[in-house]
């Protein structure tokens, strides 16, 4: 079992859900059940699933939970770049917010390569 909110993958996924909930509240109010909702679910199920996998009794539960997290982030790349190509998002206020993701799913993958071993 590992504490979750002493992770460094944690607190930078947390910080992205932060950054996903200001910048989508600017999105148009027709897109609120679309793209702002589907943003935030899967942006909230990063460190989510990364919270849910440190309580967990095994590092192979981790992993699993890791992998879920890696899908989510994977997910969010890409409504990310689709709300930017729709003209929702500038890209000086989208590319921080790729960059700490990228970082997270790097993050990701090292831990999962742990886990692997």
């Amino acid at each position: 079992m590992h504490n979750f909110q002493e992770l460094i993958i944690w607190k930078k996924a947390m910080d992205i859900v932060e950054d996903i909930y200001r910048l989508s509240s600017k999105f148009p109010k027709e897109e609120i059940y679309g793209l702002t909702s589907q943003i935030r679910r899967s942006a909230v199920s990063i460190p989510s699933n990364i919270a849910e996998g440190a309580g967990r009794n095994t590092d192979g539960e981790f992993k699993n939970f890791l992998g879920i997290a890696s899908g989510s982030s994977n997910e969010l790349f890409s409504q990310l770049i689709l709300s930017q190509r729709l003209g929702l998002i500038p890209e000086i206020e989208l590319k921080p917010i790729l960059d700490n993701l990228i970082e997270v799913q790097k993050i990701n993958y090292s831990l999962i390569k742990k886990f692997t071993r």
